[in-house]
């Protein structure tokens, strides 16, 4: 099989669980690094599927390698190779798609629960999974792409994940490890400084129990890929 092409935008922002899992299934996988300058592919035609990762940045900044990593995603759900979006990477693959990114009313960040939509599609993708406590880090969101159904939302975020055919775009963080929450509340002390809401957790806060709140996450994460890797690409 062709390997996966995941793509990180930001150095604290990998695959994360991701490639743990990936690695569990002996699926092959390449990182492409946005962050530090890599080319991104000239096509999908080499590749089983295509990730996107998150990012600080928006959809809406004028970033050099934005349009061409629009270019790859419309390219490949043109061909039908199986697109996975975390956070920036589902507001990407929604603005590819002709939907919108924007602010989300508040910021979420911090573990927060994530209900499912009641639909055939979810329960495709989520099984029997009705909520979920997940990890969030963002403060814009997404309009769903014409086509796409929304199969789950938060109390501070109504579009947490949308799955067009193959394709699964998610706001929330399902990719977590330890050392990327320690990284996040390290980088982001002084803009955690600065909130004051809700929807807003503390680093302490964040960082408790995150074993267990992993544990739980990583089952969930691993419906979700076993799903998505069912698409891939010979």
């Amino acid at each position: 099989m062709k390997p996966v092409a995941i793509f990180r935008h930001s150095l604290a922002e990998g695959p994360g669980y991701f490639a743990t899992y990936l690695d569990a299934h002996r699926i092959g996988w390449r990182l492409v690094k946005v962050d530090a300058g890599d080319a991104l592919p000239a096509s999908v035609g080499g590749f089983s599927g295509l990730v996107f990762m998150g990012g600080p940045m928006s959809v809406n900044d004028a970033l050099p390698w934005i349009s061409g990593v629009l270019q790859l995603i419309r390219a490949a759900v043109k061909a039908g190779v199986p697109v996975l979006g975390h956070c920036l990477g589902a507001q990407l693959m929604s603005r590819a798609l002709g939907g919108t990114v924007g602010p989300n009313p508040q910021k979420e960040i911090g573990w927060g629960r994530v209900d499912v939509a009641d639909s055939s599609t979810a329960r495709a993708w989520f099984g029997d999974t009705r909520s979920f406590v997940s990890f969030h880090w963002h403060g814009e969101t997404y309009s769903l792409p014409a086509g796409a159904d929304g199969i789950a939302s938060s109390p501070h975020c109504r579009n947490q994940a949308f799955a067009l055919g193959p394709h699964l775009g998610m706001q929330c963080h399902v990719e977590m490890t330890p050392e990327m929450i320690r990284a996040w509340c390290d980088s982001g002390r002084e803009a955690l400084a600065l909130c004051a809401c809700p929807s807003v957790q503390g680093s302490r806060e964040m960082q408790s129990h995150m074993p267990a709140r992993l544990a739980v996450l990583n089952t969930v994460a691993a419906r979700l890929y076993d799903r998505w890797i069912e698409g891939l690409k010979n």
